[in-house]
Parts: structure tokens; C-alpha cells; sequence
């Protein structure tokens, strides 16, 4: 019963009292791995106004109250969007709240009418990388006008209105 318990979460739209916390866990793993750069501020220090306002989306993971993942869904046109800043606490990988997120984030991109859906990310992220090809990402070339210096890998996958962003778990969850 014990691990049923630690599986149980709440996802949630992001409020602004969780805006710190949204940081926090973003920063984390950005210091962990040396990749946090200014393009990154943007979105951790302001993100009301950076994602929300431009017609992003935000979903935050409670356990017990205490917020311990997040997920972004950023608009890059009218049927483009792109996950961003997918952050589990140190205290719940393994759990698959990684993967619940980005599904939440994938369902919402296709209620919304996206054709595809992209990310950046960087070749020292192993396992959100195994995640995210587990999700049906393909890698691509990174475009010209990508803004992260530190993102040396570029995923796009293209949606199908009939597929839901849960597919066969083929590998575990971060």
C-alpha cells in the first residue's frame, strides 16, 4: 500500500502561488547539469508573463501540497506548441510523473488543434530523452533560431487527433 501512496498526485493548472516553486524545481536540475542560460530566466522568473499570457499553459504535480513537478506548454504559433521546462523533484523520480506531465501537456496541445508539437533539450539528459522518444518525439535538426546555447537537441512530433499522448510505456518514467 505504501507504494500506491507514494504514486498518488495532483495535476494542476499553474496559479501564481506556485511560482516559485515552478523556479525552484527548474533551476535545480538547469544547475545540476550547467545548463541554465538567460533564455531560461525568462520563463522561471516571469512566467505569467513569459508563457501564461501569450497563451501558454502550466501544469504543476502536488504531492501531500508540496508542488514536486511541472510541465509548460508554450504556444509557438496557432498550431505549433512546445513542452518546456519539464521538472520532477529530486524527492519523486522514477515515479512516472515525468511521463504523466508530458502526457497532460500532449493532450492539451491536441485539444487545442496543434498539428506538432517541439522541444529543445540537451544530449546530458538521458533518461527525459529516452521519455520523450517513449512519447513518439523524433529527433529533427535544431532550427537556425532555437534560443537555448545550451540545447543541442531538437524533437518535434507530429500529432494525430485519433492518438492520445499516452502510448505503451515502454520505458520507465523519470
Amino acid at each position: 500500500m505504501a507504494l500506491m501512496e507514494q504514486r498518488q498526485f495532483e495535476i494542476m493548472a499553474y496559479q501564481d502561488r506556485h511560482a516559485d516553486d515552478f523556479a525552484r524545481l527548474n533551476r535545480e536540475w538547469l544547475d545540476r547539469f550547467e545548463l541554465y542560460e538567460e533564455a531560461d530566466g525568462k520563463h522561471l522568473y516571469s512566467p505569467r508573463e513569459s508563457i501564461l499570457d501569450p497563451g501558454g499553459e502550466i501544469f504543476i504535480a502536488e504531492k501531500n501540497g508540496r508542488v514536486v513537478g511541472t510541465c509548460a506548454l508554450v504556444p509557438v504559433s496557432e498550431k505549433v506548441f512546445e513542452v518546456a521546462k519539464l521538472a520532477i523533484s529530486q524527492e519523486s523520480p522514477g515515479q512516472g510523473l515525468g511521463r504523466r506531465l508530458a502526457e497532460c501537456a500532449l493532450d492539451r496541445a491536441r485539444e487545442r488543434g496543434a498539428v506538432r508539437v517541439i522541444l529543445f533539450s540537451s544530449s546530458k539528459l538521458g533518461p527525459a530523452l529516452k521519455l520523450y522518444e517513449s512519447l513518439g518525439f523524433e529527433y529533427r535538426p535544431i532550427p537556425g533560431d532555437q534560443p537555448y546555447a545550451t540545447a543541442d537537441v531538437y524533437m518535434e512530433r507530429e500529432m494525430d487527433a485519433a492518438r492520445s499522448g499516452a502510448l505503451p510505456a515502454s520505458s520507465e518514467g523519470i
